[in-house]
């Protein structure tokens, strides 16, 4: 996994627009996996991006990528902390909750649907996925929409234009470190 990949697939995490991305990567080896993990963790944690494996299965590891500062923040809103304490998280605490989020990829063969709220997704987009994966969308873009759709073109816009600007520049010479926004 290198940089090019992180610019590619996290660029609006990494801009300091979005709270977290999940992603998959092939993985051979989980050992030298996590070294690669703890190399990229020395080199971000001073801007604020904390990455941890959390699911490894058939040669492919899950892999978030997130702001720890902005998933405190977003699990101050209160339907947040609602449906987190519905789906059995400790809720007051987010470092917990990736632990336990970390806990239900592991051992639930079904994807949780709370996954949104990790993710910095709209609180009501989350709650009609968990509702219904299929019923109610409105659009399909980053995430599908059920709630508020002109505001979520507008986020898929700027996670798009993000993406393609750091890309050209991370091709042009700027580093990781350089891109990435610190909290």
């Amino acid at each position: 996994m290198g940089d090019q990949l992180l610019i590619s697939l996290c660029s609006p995490t990494l801009a300091g627009l979005k709270t977290g991305n999940l992603f998959t990567v092939e993985c051979d080896d989980k050992e030298e996996f996590n070294r690669e993990v703890r190399g990229f963790n020395k080199r971000l944690a001073p801007k604020g991006i904390r990455m941890i494996p959390v699911r490894f299965s058939r040669g492919r590891m899950l892999v978030y990528l997130y702001r720890p500062a902005f998933l405190k923040r977003d699990f101050g809103n209160e339907e947040v902390c609602r449906i987190l304490k519905e789906k059995g998280y400790t809720y007051t605490n987010a470092d917990r909750c990736v632990a336990e989020l970390t806990r239900h990829l592991c051992q639930d063969p079904k994807f949780p649907h709370e996954i949104g709220l990790f993710l910095g997704y709209p609180v009501t987009d989350v709650l009609g996925f968990m509702k219904s994966p299929e019923e109610g969308v409105k659009y399909t873009g980053f995430w599908k929409v059920y709630g508020d759709t002109a505001s979520a073109l507008k986020t898929f816009a700027q996670y798009r234009k993000c993406t393609e600007i750091y890309n050209r520049a991370h091709k042009n010479g700027k580093s990781l470190e350089q891109l990435t926004v610190a909290s």
